[in-house]
């Protein structure tokens, strides 16, 4: 005889009617059934848990660890007591096909909500994993999480309603699919995102840790997240900015890493020169910077070029603009070339210039275009300190200025 004609039975004998002895015999089997479901689950969870843990303890790689850490063994455990309910709730509510159906409903849904848990933390033991990986860590793991995350969620929700509704899945699926254009413009970041992280992934645009610069939204920085829908950056103030993914491929931003990854980083600084002070150096003028040693043997060479160059064709030097002549910028360009050249902290394998620029209002720009080996910020700038402190104090001994707009003291009679 079934456990349930033996508790109706006795709920009879004692002088119960027919009713109410059906509704306390549903009753005590319900309690019944939970108190064995929660001892169950109990017991399973414990034995499951301590196992993973025991196991993941004794192995040498750290993803059971990270599987225990984000409870799969846990949610994992749900699922025997799970079963246990469903097979005897057809017993429990044998007179009430009514209650049973909805409670069947409701334990059907609470499998998809368990399946859902178990996707979600085995998804991230991945992404948590995969972080540990030195080839992944600077991928965008967490949009990839989101983006199926995104699809299980969707997919657990529509076979919650088509079970609440009892309308067959790919039915339901068929009238969803009606809607898609609203359910396409609820999503549209979401979308946009997925897009754009796949896009930033393939083409290698942006890696966590880079340092990059985004104008448009004020970043200036080292990327800390990459997700499906957001790109954190944490300034150089220590600030965060918050950009949309999809910004990295419809908007222009500067990537800095093939700068880090380089044998050095560009110093590009120019000084201006006023246009007064520049002229033709007389042979006294040479003679004084021959004591300069880094160019004395260029001016001897070069002096000696345009000397015989000048006899050569008889020209008149009675004027300096005859013929050719060093002036004091050339020699003061090729000083500073010179000085950069033999600068410890500049890396001798890229290229060094000091260039002159167009001239404008504010004179004439000489610029040093080189490369600093040490590539850490503060030692950069020290050296491109270093180097300009030394350049503009050189520039009186060539008789020549730095431009330098008027100002209060400049209309003070001396």
């Amino acid at each position: 005889m079934n456990l349930e004609h033996l508790v109706y039975d006795y709920l009879i004998s004692v002088g119960l009617s027919n009713n109410v002895a059906q509704y306390l015999n549903a009753a005590a089997l319900l309690l019944a059934l939970l108190i064995v479901t929660f001892l169950v689950d109990f017991i399973i969870r414990k034995i499951i848990v301590r196992f993973f843990t025991q196991f993941a303890a004794r192995s040498k790689s750290n993803f059971d660890d990270i599987l225990v850490a984000n409870k799969v063994p846990r949610n994992i455990a749900h699922i025997i007591p799970l079963i246990v309910a469903l097979e005897f709730i057809p017993t429990v509510f044998v007179d009430f096909q009514y209650f049973e159906n909805i409670v069947e409903k409701g334990l059907l849904v609470f499998a998809i909500i368990l399946t859902l848990w178990i996707v979600r933390s085995f998804l991230n033991t991945l992404k948590d994993y995969f972080k540990t990986l030195p080839r992944l860590k600077d991928k965008p793991i967490d949009s990839y999480i989101q983006v199926f995350m995104i699809f299980v969620w969707v997919l657990g929700t529509l076979s919650a309603f088509a079970i609440i509704t009892g309308i067959p899945f790919l039915s339901f699926i068929t009238t969803i699919g009606a809607a898609s254009a609203i359910i396409i413009l609820v999503f549209r970041d979401t979308i946009l995102g997925f897009v754009a992280s796949i896009q930033v992934s393939i083409n290698d645009m942006v890696r966590i840790g880079d340092w990059i610069t985004f104008a448009k939204y004020g970043a200036d920085g080292d990327v800390i997240e990459i997700n499906l829908s957001t790109v954190k950056v944490q300034n150089f103030d220590k600030t965060i900015t918050t950009i949309p993914t999809y910004a990295l491929i419809s908007d222009s931003f500067k990537n800095w890493r093939g700068m880090e990854d380089s044998d050095g980083r560009r110093i590009k600084r120019s000084l201006n020169i006023k246009l007064d002070s520049v002229n033709y150096l007389t042979a006294n003028q040479i003679d004084k910077l021959k004591k300069i040693d880094i160019i004395s043997d260029y001016l001897n060479d070069r002096q000696s070029d345009i000397e015989a160059y000048n006899s050569e064709h008889n020209i008149n030097k009675e004027l300096m603009l005859n013929g050719r002549n060093l002036t004091n910028i050339g020699v003061f360009r090729k000083y500073i070339e010179t000085y950069v050249e033999n600068h410890s902290a500049v890396n001798k394998d890229m290229m060094i210039m000091a260039r002159q620029l167009a001239p404008t209002t504010q004179g004439i720009p000489l610029e040093i275009y080189a490369f600093s080996s040490d590539k850490r910020w503060q030692n950069y700038e020290y050296i491109m300190s270093d180097i300009f402190d030394h350049i503009i104090a050189a520039v009186p001994y060539f008789d020549l200025e730095i431009f330098e707009l008027p100002n209060s003291s400049s209309f003070i009679s001396k």
